[in-house]
């Protein structure tokens, strides 16, 4: 089977460093799903307004190749040092780069053949395989066990940043930033209060450093 791109992703997360590592972790984070010309008509789109929830399948177009062959991975919520199966993990580097998320549905433009939705962990430029609706009766499972994620929580970091810094990022898109950088962007086995990391988001490169709990940002550059 030959599969091509239906749409692609527009965001202000430009790279793989500062993306969600789950969609819906930054719930606020806006992005837009640009359907392709053959896709490109209100058909495609009829009754989406309806849902909610949208499920994206989508290729790790950012991975190298060269890390596809590995069976097991190491995710960052076990620290980063930890290995567990590929196949019981979400982690980036499978063996064919295809990634699954569920985001927030915001609007539908059928005429543009755009869909504005929200939380999404993809980074602008992505390409995406396949648009599904999440549907509750099918999709939810309350209760259930989640592996070793049930037992590693995830404590959501301080951010500070100055207020000098917020005319540089669209009011739109403020409170995603927050999340983002809440999340912690750094590999997780570097600890390191000193040392100064950079993501880029809407174009600049924010710098932040991270100690004791606190993620604050020191500069912004274009």
């Amino acid at each position: 089977m030959e599969i091509k791109p239906v749409a692609f992703f527009r965001a202000p997360v430009l790279e793989k460093f500062g993306l969600p590592r789950q969609a819906g972790l930054a719930e606020s984070l806006r992005g837009t799903i640009v359907l392709e010309p053959d896709y490109r008509s209100a058909e495609a789109v009829r009754g989406l307004e309806s849902f909610d929830y949208l499920w994206l399948i989508w290729e790790f177009h950012l991975n190298p190749d060269t890390e596809a062959d590995n069976l097991t991975v190491r995710p960052p919520r076990l620290g980063g040092n930890e290995r567990v199966g590929v196949f019981a993990s979400r982690s980036p580097f499978r063996p064919n780069r295809l990634g699954l998320s569920s985001v927030r549905i915001e609007s539908v433009d059928a005429r543009d053949g755009q869909i504005s939705v929200l939380g999404a962990d993809l980074a602008d430029g992505t390409p995406i395989y396949d648009i599904k609706p999440y549907v509750a009766y099918a999709d939810s499972h309350p209760g259930v066990r989640s592996g070793f994620v049930d037992g590693h929580e995830w404590k959501p970091l301080r951010v500070v940043l100055p207020r000098e810094f917020f005319p540089c990022f669209s009011p739109e898109n403020i409170d995603g930033l927050f999340e983002i950088l809440a999340q912690d962007p750094r590999p997780q086995y570097q600890d390191d209060p000193e040392r100064i990391y950079g993501l880029l988001f809407e174009g600049r490169n924010v710098r932040f450093k991270v100690a004791d709990g606190v993620l604050t940002v020191v500069e912004v550059s274009e």
